[in-house]
């Protein structure tokens, strides 16, 4: 999950070389490893593109009647502990479980809304679409609680986009609206990049210290 970019050699050849200074010291040190914050910038928006990527995946495998969605169930569940343990290094393993629990609830209901739409259940679809936006509200609960740098109605409105734009891109692929659907998973991909790094920014302001 974890990338770190490298310095090509030949960089740090020059480095060392003109490393006769404190300054150029401190320079080749900085230069060779991202800080902690860029760091969990970059995995919490790999965490959060698995999450709309491999739901993607599962709604055009549903949606076709493929087999592969039960596979691509499975691993979006993956992804929603991915995300907790991610969290749970600065809020604990029973912060991080939470999370998760409240997560794969996210996943599952959104399984319910998605078989509910394609049998044409209108009764179903409702109560899996209430059941969604409650347990969006759960998790906005849970966050603003765990971190004051984000606050509730904040998160609760970036879930609801979520869950929006999630609804939209499965409603364009049930009535093959090829287009609608590619411009709703750009729209939702882009949001979720959003959603990263507001939690980034989170995490970085009440653990300046320990991400730093």
């Amino acid at each position: 999950m974890i990338r770190r970019s490298a310095v090509p050699h030949a960089l740090l050849l020059v480095l060392a070389l003109v490393g006769c200074t404190p300054a150029a010291t401190t320079t080749s040190s900085t230069a060779a490893a991202p800080s902690g914050a860029s760091q969990l910038r970059v995995d919490m928006r790999k965490l959060w593109s698995d999450h709309v990527i491999w739901t993607r995946q599962y709604i055009v495998s549903a949606i076709a009647g493929d087999p592969s969605a039960q596979a691509a169930s499975q691993r979006l569940l993956k992804n929603q502990e991915d995300i907790g343990n991610a969290v749970a290094q600065y809020y604990g393993s029973a912060a991080g479980a939470k999370l998760t629990d409240l997560l794969k609830q996210h996943i599952l209901i959104a399984v319910d809304l998605v078989t509910a739409a394609k049998a044409g259940d209108a009764a179903k679809q409702a109560d899996a679409d209430k059941r969604w936006h409650d347990n969006a509200a759960d998790i906005a609960t849970f966050l603003s609680g765990a971190n004051p740098n984000w606050p509730r109605q904040t998160l609760l409105d970036m879930l609801n986009q979520h869950l929006a734009l999630t609804t939209q891109e499965a409603v364009a692929r049930l009535q093959q609206k090829w287009s609608d659907d590619t411009v709703a998973f750009d729209r939702i991909f882009s949001q979720a990049m959003q959603m990263a790094d507001a939690l980034t920014d989170g995490i970085a302001k009440q653990f300046p210290t320990k991400v730093s």
